[in-house]
C-alpha cells in the first residue's frame, strides 16, 4: 500500500519527495512526450527546489539503466517462459516494451533519483 509518507508514494507518484503534496512535473501524463522533460522548479506548498544543481538529473541515467533492465527482463520472461513464444518474438516484446514504457521509465528513473537525495518531512505537511 502506498501511503503517503513513504519514499515508495513519492517514487510512483512523482509527488514532491518532501510534503507529498504536489507533483513536481508540469504535466503528470508521462505519455505527453513534448512535457516529459518539464519539471517545475520548486514545490508551491514547500518550496523545495528539485533541481538542487544545475544537471542534477543526469545522474538519473543510471537509475534508468537498471529500471530499464527489469522492464525488459519482466517483458522477457512474460513472453517467452510464461506465452512460450519464440527468442525472436521474446526480443520484439522487449523492444515493444522499451519503447512503450520508455516515458515511464524515465519519469520513475528521475523520481528515484532524487528520493536518493531527500526525505519526507511531516513538520512540512502541517505548514
Amino acid at each position: 500500500m502506498m501511503l503517503k509518507g513513504t519514499k515508495v508514494y513519492s517514487i510512483f507518484t512523482g509527488a514532491c519527495p518532501k510534503c507529498h503534496q504536489e507533483s513536481m512535473y508540469k504535466n503528470r501524463n508521462p505519455y505527453v512526450l513534448r512535457d516529459v522533460f518539464k519539471i517545475n522548479e520548486k514545490c508551491s506548498h514547500c518550496n523545495t527546489r528539485y533541481l538542487i544543481e544545475p544537471s542534477f538529473f543526469y545522474g538519473s541515467m543510471y537509475v534508468s539503466y537498471g529500471v530499464g533492465i527489469a522492464f525488459a527482463v519482466a517483458a522477457f520472461i512474460i513472453s517467452y517462459l510464461f506465452l512460450h513464444s519464440s527468442l525472436l518474438t521474446a526480443f520484439i516484446a522487449i523492444v515493444v516494451t522499451m519503447i512503450a514504457f520508455g516515458p515511464i521509465i524515465l519519469r520513475l528513473s528521475r523520481n528515484i533519483w532524487i528520493n536518493l537525495f531527500m526525505s519526507y518531512d511531516k513538520n512540512l505537511v502541517k505548514k
